[in-house]
């Protein structure tokens, strides 16, 4: 019982938190793949629709670290298309809690299936070269710094149409990047189509345009929390 009522505090308080620092308006889909007991809650959106599983099981799960997949035949549909949120306003962030040094691509988010990048709003990590690629609506903004073996959040935000920032292990990023049409597929967790997926992810959040570094801040306090309340 008490940890029931620790996982509850600890959702319930990421949740004030985020409407105290102004950001749960614009997320629109967000998904904890941690925390509950069985991969059926772990699907359960905190908001928005329920992402649709396609090929995971239960033992793909972990109650603390997430949902890993297994290269490209394991992902979700979140069920929200990629241009339900303005070409100009717009957010995907991931927490990562496994990205190995030889995964040499992971498509952790994309509103690609067939590697097309016009319009695209995604999320790639490439573990062998340490670096993490992002794009929302446009051409892609980089990082590269030590990603594998870590946890963090990774997210990628558009706010005007001429920039996006990367936020990647609590460092942002920004870089010129001219805004497009965004395409009209779903986004999927894990991508599709392609590459490796052993990374676990633990969150994820899809929206409008927000404050990366709070985002980051209330996402990581609440892994922690999440972390302590489960034996």
């Amino acid at each position: 019982m008490t940890q029931a009522i620790d996982l509850a505090n600890a959702i319930n308080n990421f949740v004030v938190g985020c409407k105290q620092d102004g950001i749960w308006d614009p997320i629109k889909a967000c998904c904890i793949m941690a925390a509950w007991d069985g991969l059926n809650g772990a699907l359960y959106p905190l908001k928005g629709t329920a992402p649709t599983n396609y090929n995971f099981v239960s033992g793909d799960y972990n109650r603390e670290t997430g949902l890993a997949g297994d290269k490209s035949t394991k992902y979700l549909d979140s069920n929200r298309a990629n241009n339900a949120d303005p070409q100009n306003s717009k957010h995907v962030s991931v927490y990562s809690t496994n990205i190995t040094d030889s995964n040499v691509i992971e498509l952790l988010m994309s509103s690609s299936i067939t590697g097309v990048t016009t319009g695209v709003t995604m999320i790639v990590a490439n573990g062998t070269n340490d670096s993490i690629v992002g794009r929302a609506n446009s051409t892609q903004s980089s990082s590269t710094s030590a990603i594998y073996g870590q946890s963090f959040l990774v997210a990628v935000n558009r706010s005007s149409s001429s920039a996006i920032e990367l936020l990647v292990n609590q460092t942002l990023t920004a870089s010129a990047s001219t805004s497009q049409t965004p395409n009209n597929a779903n986004i999927n967790i894990y991508g599709y189509g392609g590459g490796s997926s052993n990374a676990r992810l633990a969150f994820y959040s899809i929206g409008e345009s927000l404050d990366l570094a709070a985002l980051d801040t209330r996402v990581s306090n609440l892994i922690t929390a999440i972390g302590a309340a489960i034996p």
